[in-house]
């Protein structure tokens, strides 16, 4: 199927789901725009783990993040709309993502310390992904400060999603044969 092109963006303007044109600079787009950009993100990160269950994870993740996006881009007044048609972020959904962070953190042993980033292109790649996905989270917290988000329960989700890529990081990083690198100055 091709690619239809409409040029209907060509002004700075976009739609929302279910209908309704805003700026493209509009914070809901640069926060479902920034969401997406967190998808890609772990997606390369999916490709460059060799953990089968971490990858399993983050296509998870990745799906979920796709129910925020379509949350970010649903007015107000469409949500019981979207609602029909999508399944939104749901506390239990977030207390799934509780439990994986349980469980990863429970088998690692982190140092008292900042870690810097770049252990392995795997966990390169999820650092990455984790502040993309925070900053996501910051235009999702502006979102709500201005009564624009309608189900608060994205912005926990998103909290512990970026909680847990930190933790997978540290996961996909546990059998190097180096010591992990921290930002204590020697």
């Amino acid at each position: 199927m091709p690619f239809k092109r409409v040029h209907h963006g060509d002004q700075g303007e976009t739609s929302l789901l279910y209908g309704g044109r805003v700026s493209k600079a509009d914070p809901r787009v640069e926060a479902y725009g920034t969401t997406d950009e967190a998808v890609s993100a772990i997606g390369l990160a999916r490709a460059l783990c060799h953990d089968p269950w971490v990858k399993e994870v983050l296509l998870e993740i990745q799906r979920d993040l796709f129910a925020v996006g379509g949350e970010l881009a649903t007015d107000a007044q469409s949500y019981a709309q979207f609602t029909r048609h999508f399944r939104p972020i749901t506390p239990e959904r977030t207390a799934h993502l509780d439990t994986l962070i349980a469980q990863v953190d429970g088998q690692l042993s982190l140092p008292n310390a900042f870690i810097v980033p770049g252990g392995s292109p795997g966990s390169a790649a999820l650092d990455t992904a984790r502040a993309i996905l925070r900053r996501a989270e910051r235009r999702i917290v502006d979102l709500h400060r201005q009564g624009l988000l309608a189900n608060p329960e994205v912005l926990r989700f998103v909290n512990r999603a970026g909680d847990l890529l930190f933790l997978l990081a540290r996961w996909e990083d546990r059998s190097l044969p180096q010591e992990v690198v921290t930002g204590q100055r020697a």
